[in-house]
């Protein structure tokens, strides 16, 4: 495992790291301690020593488990993101007064007295012209709450909007299905010493390569249930791209990079670009854990190979991904 800083954090941090929204279980299934304090093991016994949780996560239960885990391992490091666990989601969310309020719930869920890391959680545009929301974050900091702030975000603009703040590290969707971030937000980031997270890596599983038109997904999980953005933001599912289509890309991808193992594959593309600190693929089991870490033993890709990437986004992927995020 090789170590990348995260931003203005210092943190050192694995360049593989584990994003822990279907921690304890597959998306819509029950939450077990077991399953989601083996997985965080697993991710550790493999190198992996950052860890990014919301306080939305399965009501609360990945952050209480992450704070028993760092107790274990207080080597490591971690965010937690806010904002989003009471809907209909609002801006009045993202006010002096939730923030305060969200914060002191997640301090008291890890059983910490200061947290690594708050993500605002895709905050609505209209938040990053609220000076006041920054500087509840910059109080929190002053007070020790919080050693770290940053945003998790949805579009580019938002995310270069945030940089009017003193924010450490900003989360976003980048991976082979959605080029966009790399081609102006990455080189802002870099010269503002602000670390990226890159999320949703692998297209909500497109990525894998082993999904076909007749795959079938269980009715709570989200890739059924939000394709269209019924249930929150219509890019997240799928990184946005319509589900066949997806398909037909990742394998083009898996033919034309000669590859049986596209995850693995598509996570060291995302690590080609050295702006990123890390990328946060999800786990619900051990096993997934290995399968993730497994890029950073991927040599790095070609330009032929960069270039077959691109080639497969502007054919299938471009219009209208990156018209819209």
């Amino acid at each position: 495992m090789e170590f990348r800083t995260l931003g203005k954090t210092g943190f050192n941090i694995s360049e593989v790291s584990l994003g822990t929204w279907q921690l304890g279980g597959k998306w819509g299934q029950p939450f077990s301690d077991k399953d989601a304090m083996d997985t965080l093991e697993a991710a550790y016994d493999h190198g992996v020593n950052f860890f990014d949780t919301a306080d939305g996560y399965q009501d609360g239960l990945s952050e209480k488990v992450i704070g028993q885990f760092i107790k274990r391992h207080p080597d490591v490091h971690y965010s937690t993101k806010v904002g989003r666990k009471e809907m209909p989601l609002s801006e009045e969310h993202f006010s002096p007064k939730f923030i305060r309020r969200y914060v002191e719930e997640s301090l008291k869920n890890m059983q910490v007295d200061s947290l690594d890391q708050v993500l605002l959680h895709c905050p609505p545009m209209s938040v990053y012209y609220q000076p006041e929301t920054f500087k509840t974050l910059d109080d929190l900091k002053k007070e020790g709450k919080i050693a770290n702030y940053g945003v998790s975000v949805e579009r580019v603009e938002e995310a270069i909007k945030s940089l009017d703040y003193d924010i450490s590290s900003v989360e976003i969707i980048f991976n082979m299905f959605r080029l966009r971030p790399s081609k102006l937000f990455f080189d802002l980031a870099k010269k503002a010493n602000v670390g990226i997270l890159a999320r949703v890596p692998l297209a909500s599983g497109l990525l894998t390569g082993k999904f076909s038109a007749d795959t079938h997904f269980d009715p709570k999980d989200h890739r059924m249930a939000n394709r269209n953005g019924q249930l929150f933001s219509k890019g997240e599912t799928f990184s946005g791209v319509d589900y066949l289509t997806g398909v037909k890309a990742a394998n083009e991808l898996k033919e034309r990079l000669g590859t049986d193992n596209l995850a693995a594959t598509a996570l060291r593309f995302i690590l080609m670009f050295d702006a990123v600190s890390a990328v946060i693929p999800g786990a619900s089991t051990p096993n997934q854990i290995e399968r993730n870490t497994s890029a950073a033993e991927v040599k790095p890709l070609t330009n032929d190979q960069m270039a077959i990437v691109t080639d497969v986004y502007d054919k299938y992927i471009k219009d209208p991904i990156e018209y819209m995020w």
